[in-house]
């Protein structure tokens, strides 16, 4: 155990321990600054850490500045009480006032007192060093690792492992914690076969900076990092919903129905496609539709389109773009008729507005297989398909997948 010593004025000390925060499960330095208005650099510079892992039960500063309390009345009006230190702590007392000459003068004001704290820390596992790469191909280890050149928000690609040991490395993403991510830079498992193993990735709309991947293997951490090119954005849509169709906006089973969608979202398991991902319809997709900015009456705030919108007939079937299994099939006040396939590896689609639903919770289906017909139900306001494809959650491009094993 490391012994630390500080020396800090009394009334600090005081202020820092009582705003101490504890860790708990779940914690991450971006929602701690997030939800303390503060940046995530502020909390690595407050807290003097090296890493961005949080231990359960470390203790955190998440004050910037705290106000000292008004100082106590000058020990010359006061009886000398006898100085008793807390426990732990070692105090040294201020200096004695000077004799009085022979023409009477006021005592010298005292320094503040000052502790001498002595505080035993835990251990705490060092961190490996982090080497940074340029560049889309490198290798950490005996693994080559292949980045895609370059991305757009919205876009979703893969980081590519071939080698020796490529199923033993862990990927994340440290630009996430920066982002409003579902489980920001969650540790990944690569899936694959045969020395060829991969990671999916997703770059949020709204990104603008660049991503960045951390490979691990064994003892060797290497960051890579992927530019950003800007997409150019059309003007805001603004949407004229019908009284009808908006006031599902603010129906009370709207909470209940994103809990249950987002829960649904933290499935991962094996990829269980072996095929590429197919179109749900013959129809091409509305050009633009995804990431479009909207709003949906007058004055609401501007969201993004988080699918592609497929034109179709009421009542045309809609199939399904890969091999899954059914999470969730049902009717909905927002999505409408709902279908959601958890394909394995984090990576699910989302089929809105149907009719009709073909398909139960728990069915197992194959690509192109019928799930669903055509509607308009939920906030719609004429027979189309709207696709989602997300990756741990988050939306990405469903063009991207379209006739391709992997984006």
């Amino acid at each position: 155990m490391k012994a630390t010593l500080l020396t800090v004025p009394l009334a600090l000390l005081l202020l820092g321990a009582a705003g101490a925060y504890t860790v708990k499960k779940g914690d991450t330095l971006y929602s701690l600054a997030r939800n303390n208005n503060l940046k995530v650099e502020d909390l690595r510079r407050l807290n003097n850490l090296t890493s961005d892992n949080l231990a359960l039960g470390q203790q955190l500063r998440l004050s910037t500045a705290e106000r000292l309390p008004t100082a106590p009345p000058s020990p010359a009006t006061l009886p000398k009480p006898a100085a008793t230190p807390p426990s732990g702590f070692t105090l040294t007392p201020p200096a004695e006032p000077a004799k009085p000459a022979e023409k009477p003068v006021a005592p010298p004001t005292a320094p503040p007192p000052t502790l001498i704290v002595t505080k035993t820390l835990p251990p705490t596992p060092s961190s490996p060093p982090v080497t940074i790469r340029s560049g889309s191909t490198f290798k950490v280890g005996d693994v080559e690792v292949k980045l895609p050149s370059q991305l757009s928000m919205g876009d979703a690609f893969i980081i590519k492992l071939t080698g020796g040991g490529a199923e033993q490395v862990k990927v994340s993403f440290p630009s996430e914690l920066s982002e409003d991510v579902r489980q920001p830079n969650e540790v990944l498992t690569p899936s694959g076969a045969a020395g060829v193993y991969v990671v999916p990735g997703r770059v949020v709309l709204g990104k603008t900076t660049p991503v960045i991947v951390e490979i691990k293997l064994g003892s060797e951490v290497v960051r890579g990092i992927i530019p950003l090119t800007s997409k150019a954005r059309g003007p805001v849509v603004k949407l004229q919903l019908s009284p009808q169709v908006a006031k599902k906006l603010t129906d009370p089973g709207k909470a209940a129905e994103d809990a249950m969608v987002n829960k649904a979202y933290l499935n991962r398991g094996l990829p269980l496609w072996v095929r590429p991902f197919a179109a749900p319809l013959p129809n091409p997709v509305i050009p633009g539709s995804f990431g479009q900015s909207r709003t949906y009456t007058p004055g609401s705030p501007v969201t993004y389109h988080y699918g592609a919108d497929f034109p179709a007939k009421l009542g045309s079937s809609i199939k399904a773009i890969n091999d899954g299994t059914v999470v969730i099939a049902g009717m909905y006040p927002v999505r409408g008729g709902l279908v959601m396939i958890d394909h394995g590896g984090g990576i699910s689609s989302l089929y809105f507005h149907q009719s009709k639903i073909l398909v139960k919770v728990g069915q197992s289906v194959k690509r192109g297989d019928v799930i669903g017909k055509v509607g308009t139900t939920g906030i719609s306001e004429g027979p189309h398909l709207h696709l989602e494809v997300r990756v741990r959650g988050e939306a990405t491009n469903p063009a991207d997948w379209i006739d391709r094993l992997w984006p």
